[in-house]
């Protein structure tokens, strides 16, 4: 018969065999993919970008990155 540990227990080991087998790196990677994030994407987008296009957007871009990097 398998005893069965607490879900804690368990996830502290598995994190600690990851990091072994993988490096630090690679078990954050692994692991990301499993949490759903967090905030309102069409909120932040609305207050991001408004009702501006694709093309208003990356004219945007275009000009401050040219601000950045004189010519």
């Amino acid at each position: 018969m398998i005893r069965e540990r607490p879900l804690q227990e368990l996830t502290q080991e598995a994190i600690r065999i990851l990091y072994r087998e993988l490096g630090v790196v690679e078990t954050v990677r692994f692991i990301r993919q499993f949490t759903a994030g967090y905030g309102d994407y069409a909120t932040e987008r609305e207050l991001l970008f408004g009702q501006k296009s694709l093309d208003e957007i990356l004219a945007e871009i275009k000009e401050q990155r040219a601000e950045l990097i004189p010519t």
